[in-house]
């Protein structure tokens, strides 16, 4: 039996038909002060995700990785920058409250090599077994 969403004790549907007033009222401290003190650019990404919500499917290329996420954007997708490259999120019901920028990390795992493979002059002739 799979369990309903629910955030904060309201579903999705719940959720959309608040204003963003009201839905910030649910948030945390953080992510209210965000949503309330809206910068120029955050205020451009909603009017940005307000016209691509006419076209479904479309991905909503962004560098605003401190922007929360709102009940009105599950559904969409997003290519949030990484500092490199643009990484596609699907914005679910889990995500709502949360910052864009959780969900596309801006460092990797790094991969060692051996001993003396890349690596400073002096260690260039450590043998290898």
């Amino acid at each position: 039996m799979a369990r309903k969403f629910n955030y904060r004790g309201r579903t999705v549907e719940q959720l959309r038909s608040m204003t963003i007033d009201e839905f910030s009222v649910l948030l945390t401290s953080r992510a209210r002060r965000a949503v309330k003190r809206a910068s120029p650019t955050y205020r451009k990404l909603l009017e940005t995700v307000k016209e691509a919500q006419k076209t479904p499917g479309k991905v909503i290329k962004t560098h605003i990785r401190d922007a929360v996420i709102l009940p009105d954007w599950v559904g969409m997708k997003f290519g949030i920058h990484n500092g490199k490259e643009f990484k596609t999120v699907e914005i679910t019901p889990e995500k709502i409250g949360r910052r864009l920028g959780d969900y596309s990390h801006t460092t990797g795992p790094v991969r060692h090599s051996g001993p003396g493979v890349g690596a400073t002059r002096g260690s260039k002739f450590i043998p290898l077994k």
